[in-house]
């Protein structure tokens, strides 16, 4: 079945945005505690690109598979997750980078380099790292993993701010300036 990219941010209200996420079906990767370890040989770049063994993988589908068993520990170190194995893969920045923003309803949608949608708030918040000269800014995804807000989306949130530079997602309330 060929895959069918989500529909732009700003045309779905949250029901729709439920729906997309309830389809997609991850796997239960938090759920499974493999005791066999190895090393992936895996890399994710600072800029989203993945590598495998030095070669760029270039197909999005394997991507987005690889990206559903994904998750990250307590200690930093991201895990490649089956039932029956885990292997860890470096991550040089964040595992994913949000490529859009759109305000719907009282929450605010990121659409990541995956284009898994996920909404900011108290399960899923922003976090301002860096300082006020060199902000960066992280959305934490899921399984401990996180996603890196690019410059374009970046400057779509300072839009969607207050004079004090903060938003408000799903009652929860996130500076865009690291402290």
């Amino acid at each position: 079945m060929p895959y069918v990219p989500p529909p732009e941010l700003t045309t779905l209200t949250l029901a729709e945005i439920a729906e997309l996420s309830a389809q997609r079906k991850l796997p239960p990767v938090d759920q499974w505690d493999p005791q066999v370890t190895g090393d992936s040989l895996m890399v994710i770049k600072a800029d989203g690109r993945w590598f495998h063994d030095g070669g760029e993988i270039r197909r999005p589908a394997m991507i987005r598979a690889f990206a559903g068993l994904l998750r990250r520990d307590p200690g930093g170190q991201h895990w490649l997750v089956t039932p029956h194995e885990k292997q860890a893969i470096a991550v040089e920045d964040a595992a994913f980078i949000a490529t859009d923003v759109a305000r719907t309803g009282d929450a605010l949608a990121f659409r990541l380099n995956t284009d898994e949608i996920v909404l900011a708030g108290p399960d899923h918040p922003l976090i301002a790292r860096g300082d006020a000269e060199l902000p960066a800014i992280y959305l934490a995804a899921r399984h401990g993993t996180e996603a890196r807000i690019n410059r374009s989306t970046w400057l779509q949130l300072v839009e969607l701010a207050d004079h004090d530079l903060a938003v408000t997602s799903q009652t929860a309330r996130f500076s865009l300036i690291p402290e």
